[in-house]
């Protein structure tokens, strides 16, 4: 038997409470599906399941907070579901040496992150819920949730849905208002606030920086982005995380995590892209395997992770998988920045904004756009010189632009 446990999703979670079971004892299980939605200081979050079999029991209750760890589910296992019984097993266990049944985990005395209403007119629901919703036209506002908070659940769609039209609009006058999922800010500053102060305490950091020309990168983008939509054009950030991630290849020391005193490089290039959210606050999910996507389907991926960020829907292997963090400040109007690595990563790197500057090239004085790229990294994996080579290969990719 498996136990499905509470996940950690980032250095600067504790606990989490239980929103929704989206799989029931029975269901069957594959690697990917999404079983529960948790709610952190990030926000609600999607919870993906990675062992096959079937969903055996549920050992938390919705509305129930459990720090990282806990026990949430037992899962039967394929090879468990296919094993024929033997006649030992058959037999019944003797009463002196009874199996004991997995409990019901109690509630645990952890302070539980909270749904926030920030604007009127808007509908808290999970995720599940509202793709329910769309699918099958229910009106979101005419419904009482049955969640933590009053939030809606997909079982509260399929309730509404089953029935006849006049017995869900006379839920209108209870609906429950507030924006979908929004996290505690409040306490998600907090959280981000202890990973930072254990970051510098326990991660000895080094600082290198460069300037780079944009020139070749702007007009390969000016060619691709001819041919596009609106809608469709690839912004500079883009290339820049690209760079980026081809760049690890050649130097892995920067792409992994440092956990009970060891290195662990990651194979997988899975770039953790800073996303700020509305109203403050900052999360960075990864986007997978940064290095083999094209740029249009990398702009595609950065649009979508955006604004599944900022309203709602986050799978969990988002938060817990990136191998590196990349912040891009473009639109801030700093030029450059020295950001703080994300614990147990053990690199960060940083784009200020793109700036006019007087530059020399083939020996004449000419305005071009320059970015400063900047590395904070983690002494006990790598060192300054190293941090400059790889600095130099980002560089070095940006200047040929048509291999991205």
């Amino acid at each position: 038997m498996i136990e499905f446990r509470m996940p950690s999703l980032g250095a600067d979670m504790e606990a989490g409470t239980l929103v929704e079971w989206l799989k029931q004892p029975g269901d069957a299980l594959r690697r990917g599906d999404v079983i529960a939605v948790v709610e952190t200081q990030k926000g609600a979050i999607e919870i993906e399941v990675f062992d096959q079999g079937r969903l055996q029991e549920h050992l938390i209750t919705e509305g129930t907070t459990v720090p990282v760890g806990t026990p949430m589910a037992l899962i039967e296992g394929e090879a468990e579901a296919a094993a024929p019984p033997t006649a030992s097993a058959a037999a019944p266990p003797p009463p002196e040496a009874p199996v004991p049944a997995a409990p019901m985990l109690e509630p645990v005395p952890v302070a539980a992150p909270e749904w926030r209403p920030e604007a009127a007119g808007e509908v808290r629901a999970s995720p599940a819920a509202r793709r329910l919703a769309a699918e099958r036209g229910v009106d979101l506002t005419k419904l009482t949730g049955s969640g933590p908070g009053g939030a809606i659940l997909r079982s509260d769609v399929e309730q509404a849905a089953a029935e006849p039209a006049p017995a869900t609009a006379a839920a209108a006058p209870e609906a429950v208002k507030g924006k979908p999922r929004a996290p505690d800010l409040a306490a998600m500053r907090r959280a981000i606030a202890a990973a930072m102060a254990r970051s510098k305490r326990e991660i000895p950091h080094y600082y290198v920086s460069t300037t780079i020309d944009l020139g070749a990168t702007q007009d390969h983008l000016a060619r691709l982005n001819a041919e596009r939509a609106p809608t469709e054009r690839i912004l500079l950030s883009v290339p820049l995380l690209k760079a980026v991630a081809l760049a690890l290849r050649k130097f892995p020391e920067f792409n992994g995590v440092f956990e009970g005193g060891t290195y662990r490089p990651s194979q997988a290039i899975h770039c953790g892209a800073a996303v700020a959210l509305r109203g403050g606050g900052l999360i960075a999910p990864a986007i997978h395997d940064t290095d083999r996507c094209d740029l249009g389907e990398l702009m595609g991926r950065v649009r979508d992770l955006v604004q599944r960020a900022r309203g709602g829907g986050l799978r969990s292997s988002e938060l817990s998988d990136p191998t590196v963090t990349v912040s891009s400040l473009g639109e801030r109007g700093v030029e450059t920045v020295f950001a703080v690595i994300y614990p147990p990563q053990v690199a960060i790197i940083g784009f200020g904004t793109p700036v006019v500057r007087p530059w020399v090239r083939d020996g004449r004085i000419e305005p071009r756009t320059v970015v400063t790229a900047s590395l904070a990294a983690d002494h006990r994996v790598s060192d300054g010189h190293r941090g400059a080579l790889l600095l130099a290969e980002i560089e070095r990719q940006l200047q040929e632009p048509e291999v991205l």
